[in-house]
This record gives structure tokens, sequence and C-alpha cells, in this order.
């Protein structure tokens, strides 16, 4: 594998403001595309939001503040989408913001199917959020 681009340093070159131009798919658009199969969602917060909130149901855990910082996130990654870099994967965070900072990231990385949800779990002003559009959530005491 080549040398990855440090991770944390690529999510402050993208401006919050960028949200809209991202590829993006509402929260319930998300939900009902993951359910059929069609796209592999992953949350990217870190474990103890996952415990605060729960996980969209369904969703694949793996924090962008990964223990072994991008190669690790980028591994976790490819693994939950089986190596391919085409297959369609949705990033979900609290608010939308970091899921935008990331997706550059992956693109840069090779991904072309990356997608961000912008309203995140919770909320933003791009809606209502997984939570309070009241799609499933699955428990994560135990993350």
């Amino acid at each position: 594998m080549h040398r990855l681009i440090p991770f944390l340093a690529l999510l402050w070159l993208l401006p919050a403001s960028a949200q809209n131009a991202l590829p993006s798919l509402a929260a319930a658009d998300a939900q009902a595309r993951q359910e059929r199969g069609d796209i592999v969602l992953v949350d990217i917060r870190q474990p103890e939001e996952w415990r605060q909130t729960g996980v969209a149901e369904g969703a694949v855990r793996i924090s962008m503040g990964h223990p072994e910082g991008g190669e690790g996130f980028l591994r976790d990654l490819l693994a939950a989408v089986g190596d391919d870099r085409d297959a369609p994967v949705v990033l979900i965070c609290r608010t939308g913001n970091r899921t935008s900072q990331v997706v550059p990231a992956l693109q840069q990385w090779g991904f072309s199917r990356v997608y961000h949800i912008p309203e995140g779990m919770l909320g933003s002003q791009f809606g209502p959020g997984w939570i309070r559009s009241g799609l499933p959530v699955e428990d994560c005491s135990a993350c």
C-alpha cells in the first residue's frame, strides 16, 4: 500500500460551508438504501458518542479517531467494503461536519462512490438528523 497522506491533516482542508457541494444523502434516503443493501453505512464518530446516542441500525462503526490513525481507518473501511473502493459508502457523524471533511480524504484515497449525511445523527441546518427523523437506532452501550 502506498504511503497515506496523514489523515487528520486532510480534515482541515475543506470548509464546512462546502458540505452542499459534496455527494450526500438525506438520513431517510440513506436508511432506505442501507436497508436494501445498496450501501455500506459507516458511523465515524467516537465510541463515547456511539454509547450516548446509539448507532444507526446496520451501520459499521469505524471511528475517524482510529487508534492506528489514518492507516487503521482505511484498513477497517476497506475490510467493510470487501476491498472495493468503488463500493457505495455513506458516512454519518453527529451533525455532518466531520463527514464533510472525511469524504474528500476518501476520494483522494481512490474511493469513487463516497457520500455523507449532512444532517448527521443529531440534526443540523441540513435536516433533522437520523434520531429526530425516527430512524432505527441500535443500542451501543457496550461499544
